[in-house]
């Protein structure tokens, strides 16, 4: 089966804006792929004026949440690195009878996620140079924000278009799915991360999803 592969524009956020924003890309991908019926909500972000779509399915908030807090645990452990999350959408399909579960995931549609998590630097100690910058970093940092703001909006539009032209690769639902079935991965705790993640589903699913590019 062919694999589509979509890899999302770059943000940079810093880490008090990451909870937000993952919510937000990785709810809108679900989203666009559930199938069934579903009881859609809008969700007004805090830090930005955007309002995006969830599910309003309790098994994909919280795993959508499981995965945000593991990822920001990630960050705080490996500061300064750019990183990538991977949702990647299967059907299970059985397969000749082996010592191994007879079951295997056939990879049919992966996003990924790229987030550059900034550190702010440290603030000047001088008192006086402190007061002097306040305003300018004030105005630096609502800039940002607005720039983040309209990225943001580029993404999700990215992934609607997407949607929108890649459908032949979207294999056929069964009458009562609501969502198509999905997993995220992330970096893991060490340094080999996210190739490690990739390596262990391959052994899972005995196919080969697509590399990091």
């Amino acid at each position: 089966m062919n694999c589509e592969v979509c890899q999302l524009k770059e943000l940079e956020v810093e880490s008090f804006e990451i909870r937000e924003v993952l919510r937000c890309i990785l709810h809108t991908i679900v989203f666009h792929r559930a199938l069934g019926l579903i009881r859609p909500k809008d969700i007004d972000l805090e830090l930005f004026d955007i309002t995006y779509v969830q599910c309003g399915e309790i098994e994909v908030e919280k795993k959508i949440d499981e995965t945000i807090e593991h990822f920001i645990s990630w960050i705080e452990k490996h500061p300064n690195k750019k990183s990538q999350i991977c949702v990647s959408f299967y059907e299970v399909k059985s397969k000749q009878p082996s010592w191994f579960n007879n079951k295997q995931r056939s990879y049919w549609e992966q996003w990924y996620v790229n987030l550059n998590v900034l550190h702010p630097t440290k603030s000047p100690s001088h008192h006086s140079k402190l007061v002097m910058d306040t305003g300018e970093a004030s105005e630096e940092r609502s800039s940002r924000r607005t720039m983040l703001e309209q990225s943001l909006q580029e993404v999700l539009f990215q992934i609607i278009k997407f949607v929108n032209e890649k459908k032949d690769h979207v294999p056929p639902i069964n009458d009562g799915v609501i969502y198509c079935p999905f997993e995220i991965t992330m970096p893991s705790s060490s340094d080999s991360t996210f190739g490690m993640d990739i390596f262990k589903r391959m052994l899972h699913s005995g196919g080969h999803p697509s590399m990091l590019s």
